[in-house]
């Protein structure tokens, strides 16, 4: 028995990463449609804000939450993909120790 194929779970593990490095620059691509569309409309109002000369604090602060809540939602997903991938890995580690206990005791 060869190494558990991990494949699929590293790839989404990587894509995760790079979703949550983007978030955290502030990149709109890994955010959801509703997470997209709360960020516009924060910007949208805090741009009518500005031009009727007052302050964006609040739309900013709208921004902010939307950050923190779509990096807390990635941080969960990757959590979970890891806690599958190192589930993955020890099933197979016993499956192998069985069966070298099975190939082992059966000699005799």
């Amino acid at each position: 028995m060869g190494k558990p194929d991990t494949r699929r779970l590293d790839k989404e593990i990587r894509l995760t990463e790079r979703k949550l490095e983007a978030v955290r620059n502030g990149e709109m691509w890994p955010l959801t449609g509703q997470e997209r569309r709360q960020v516009l409309r924060a910007l949208a109002g805090g741009s009518y804000k500005v031009a009727r000369g007052k302050s964006a604090a609040r739309a900013e602060q709208q921004m902010d939450r939307v950050s923190t809540s779509a990096e807390t939602r990635l941080i969960a997903e990757l959590t979970a993909l890891q806690g599958e991938r190192q589930r993955i890995v020890t099933e197979a580690a016993k499956d192998k120790a069985a069966k070298t206990a099975k190939k082992s005791s059966g000699w005799w």
